[in-house]
């Protein structure tokens, strides 16, 4: 069964897009992208931007430690080493494959990073019977 997941966004029935679905035990969190120009507004979204990002999560089901794949994409190759340590305090223990790409520039041109993720939520992690491979 198909969950689509609504972020409250006024173009997702115009463009045609979930913020997250859930497939199954698979959750896919489209990409989020917050990063301002200032200390004090980068704060204020980065704080949206992770309990939106967090009540998604919740609506599918799932959880950070349920994260198998993060994709990072970065407008200036110089922050790949503070978005690599925030990454990693979210993800040390859990360690999902993850991928950081630089690009020119992202719909926003605000924005300095857009993050998607992936999710297999733990039951379906679980070994099947043996020979049923």
């Amino acid at each position: 069964m198909r969950q689509k997941i609504s972020g409250g966004s006024p173009f997702e029935p115009i463009i045609g897009f979930s913020c997250a679905v859930r497939v199954g035990n698979n959750v896919h969190l489209s990409g989020t992208a917050r990063w301002a120009r200032t200390t004090r507004m980068r704060r204020a979204r980065r704080g949206a931007s992770s309990r939106l990002r967090q009540t998604l999560w919740q609506k599918a089901g799932a959880s950070l430690d349920d994260v198998v794949r993060t994709r990072m994409y970065l407008t200036r190759a110089e922050d790949w080493e503070a978005v690599g340590r925030v990454h990693g305090e979210f993800f040390s223990e859990v360690r999902p494959a993850a991928t950081m790409v630089v690009v020119a520039r992202l719909l926003n041109p605000a924005w300095r990073i857009e993050i998607e993720m992936d999710a297999v939520i733990e039951d379906s992690l679980e070994d099947p019977e043996p020979g049923t491979r």
